[in-house]
């Protein structure tokens, strides 16, 4: 399209991003004249990749698996969350000429979880499962809306306990692995690892899960994820996957690139409908 502002995900692998058709559906929606697609980078390239696509005129780019903490060095500035969150999802072109490194991750997953979804997690006992850097994009985020409690867990416990101590400014954040959690359910309980991609599942107590928890996976598919269909089995009532995350995390970007805020509720309603199993 000529005269079009480029933006693209870089990721390894990339094929399965949904992201080229949710700003597609972006930008038609609020009538920005941009061009946006996937570039597959292995993780030896990756400098020289970037350093390429933004001298060539790129406008923005977005981050995901597994460079959202290696493109750090490359960009001139970070917003405060990224910084917190020692991770970039988004990069952002400023009118200098410089790149601004933000993530978006922790504000599409509160969006989705309180707006959308209506959960509770003021003074919420909330559990993450997981320790990697999809925590560490959404911890910062969650403190801000008070929870009483945050339990970091994985299977390597180490791992867990480092990452809440990093991140413990409210005092009310701890790790623990899967086999140290108490049989006592949640009000809210995360995967954020990526087991369920792979069809397995982390080995939790079956009882951090009650009836009444709020269940959310940032994973998503066409079909329930394992751990939905985990959390279904034992009675949960309120299981959602990352559809909603992973749209409002990019409509958080589409905002920083253009300035105009997009309906989010359609392009989660059309994304969900084309995923729909035959």
């Amino acid at each position: 399209m000529p005269g079009s502002d480029r933006y693209t995900v870089i990721g390894h692998p990339i094929a399965h991003s949904q992201s080229p058709k949710i700003h597609g559906l972006f930008a038609a929606q609020t009538g920005q004249n941009i061009t946006y697609d996937a570039t597959d980078i292995a993780p030896e390239d990756l400098a020289s990749r970037f350093i390429e696509f933004f001298s060539h005129g790129g406008a923005g780019m977005n981050v995901t698996v597994p460079h959202k903490q290696h493109v750090l060095p490359l960009v001139d500035q970070l917003t405060a969350r990224a910084k917190l969150a020692g991770a970039v999802n988004t990069v952002i072109r400023l009118r200098s000429g410089g790149l601004l490194g933000d993530n978006t991750d922790g504000i599409g997953l509160l969006t989705d979880m309180m707006q959308n979804l209506s959960a509770e997690l003021k003074d919420a006992r909330i559990l993450i499962l997981g320790a990697g850097g999809a925590t560490r994009g959404i911890v910062p985020m969650l403190q801000t809306v008070k929870p009483q409690r945050i339990m970091i867990s994985n299977r390597n416990a180490g791992k867990a306990i480092k990452l809440a101590e990093e991140f413990n400014t409210e005092g009310n954040l701890s790790g623990c692995g899967y086999a140290d959690l108490a049989s006592k359910a949640y009000d809210v309980i995360i995967h954020a690892t990526s087991a369920g991609l792979k069809g397995s599942l982390p080995q939790f107590p079956d009882g951090v899960i009650g009836t009444d928890s709020f269940c959310y996976d940032l994973s998503y598919s066409n079909v329930d994820t394992p751990f939905i269909t985990k959390a279904k089995s034992l009675g949960c009532k309120n299981s959602y996957d990352g559809f909603g995350m992973l749209v409002e995390q990019a409509a958080a970007a589409f905002e920083l690139w253009r300035g105009v805020k997009p309906d989010t509720q359609s392009v989660i309603a059309a994304l969900r409908q084309n995923q729909a199993p035959e």
